[in-house]
C-alpha cells in the first residue's frame, strides 16, 4: 500500500498577507486590479471563504515572492 503525504494549505487573511508582504491593503487590491498601473498578473488570486471574506494560499505568496527575488539576480544587489 502506498501512503501520501498531504501537506496543509494555509490560507493567510489580509492582516497577515499585509505583514508578511510589507504592502498596504489598498497595495495588494492594487495588484488585482487590471486598471491599476501597480496591477501584477501574476500575483496569487484571493480565495473566497465566505460571503465578504476572502484568503490567499500561503504557498503561492511564497511563491510570488520568490519569483520577485529571482528577477533582480538572485537576491543579490
Amino acid at each position: 500500500m502506498v501512503y501520501q503525504l498531504r501537506t496543509a494549505q494555509r490560507i493567510l487573511r489580509l492582516k497577515q498577507i499585509q505583514a508578511l508582504l510589507g504592502i498596504s491593503r489598498s497595495g495588494i487590491y492594487d495588484r488585482l486590479n487590471p486598471k491599476s498601473p501597480r496591477y501584477d498578473p501574476l500575483f496569487p488570486q484571493p480565495i473566497k471563504l465566505g460571503g465578504r471574506s476572502v484568503g490567499f494560499l500561503e504557498s503561492e505568496l511564497e511563491a510570488w515572492v520568490q519569483k520577485r527575488v529571482e528577477e533582480r539576480g538572485g537576491g543579490r544587489h
